[in-house]
């Protein structure tokens, strides 16, 4: 099994700050963040579409062919923030359609999307199940053309049981999941659980770890904030031993969206120390 980085972990350096969060005094570019994790040494990256600044061929040529120098596998993340919004956003999906070409364009075999959010987690989920399902078997047979498989990641909007039931309707060797250890425990699901439902299912990984943050409400995100991997209560190592056991040969990518205040907004050296303990988790499987 191999490690991995999303480049979500450095949202902020990208430019993305949440309200309660510092500017950082630099930023980032697509590339510097592919030679940092090619600096960490690592197997491969998840690269989110919201932070490449262009969609042109020459320019996903350029990126291809770094990600290539590196020998980096990778995973193109379509979906950030809301995705499909629960099935409601038609034009949506057609960006997601479309964004297939550019995942092929730099050499993918994966591509993360996303059908809903915490957005819409607390709307009847019956009818956002169905329309996505409806959504996802069309764009799985496009994909499959392309020779890309989409990886729908649980987004802090549905539970193992749910995500099944998307899967199992889609029906294709084309379509499963992008597990997110950490937004299973977010909508208060035991992570272990899902991982035992769907690791045959799983294309792509977030692993998260995550740990209370005093002075927020259960129900919100920011309750379950992040820690480096192996400093929170997500048993990550089970989760991996499931992941092998079922066959998985993809990353255990490391992603940091809210890191915990302990931390000193210094996702780097976050993503450093988790690098280092996935690499101990792999050493340790059995």
């Amino acid at each position: 099994m191999k490690v991995g980085i999303d480049s979500y972990c450095y949202h902020r350096f990208f430019g993305e700050v949440y309200e309660d969060q510092e500017k950082p005094s630099k930023q980032m570019t697509l590339e510097d963040f592919i030679k940092r994790a090619h600096e960490l040494n690592v197997d491969g990256v998840s690269l989110e579409s919201c932070f490449i600044p262009k969609f042109d061929t020459s320019y996903l040529s350029v990126i291809k062919d770094m990600l290539d120098e590196y020998n980096l596998d990778r995973v193109y993340a379509w979906g950030h923030p809301d995705g499909l919004e629960g099935g409601k956003n038609e034009k949506a999906y057609e960006e997601m359609i479309s964004h297939i070409e550019y995942a092929k364009s730099i050499g993918a075999k994966i591509m993360r999307v996303v059908g809903s959010s915490l957005m819409f987690r607390f709307e009847p989920h019956g009818p956002q199940i169905e329309k996505l399902s409806s959504m996802f078997s069309k764009a799985a047979k496009i994909a499959e053309k392309a020779g890309i498989k989409l990886a729908d990641e649980n987004h802090i909007d549905y539970n193992p049981e749910e995500m099944l039931q998307i899967i199992q309707n889609v029906n294709s060797p084309n379509f499963g999941i992008n597990f997110d250890t950490g937004n299973f425990m977010r909508v208060l699901a035991d992570p272990i659980e899902g991982m035992e439902k769907l690791a045959k299912y799983t294309f792509a990984t977030h692993v998260k770890d995550l740990k209370p943050l005093k002075g927020q409400p259960v129900s919100g995100w920011h309750f379950f904030s992040c820690t480096p991997v192996g400093d929170g209560l997500v048993d990550n190592q089970k989760l991996a031993q499931i992941l092998k056991d079922a066959g998985y040969e993809g990353s255990l990518a490391v992603e940091i969206d809210y890191l915990h205040p302990d931390y000193n907004n210094d996702e780097d050296k976050a993503v450093a120390q988790s690098v280092a303990y996935l690499r101990e988790i792999v050493s340790n499987l059995k």
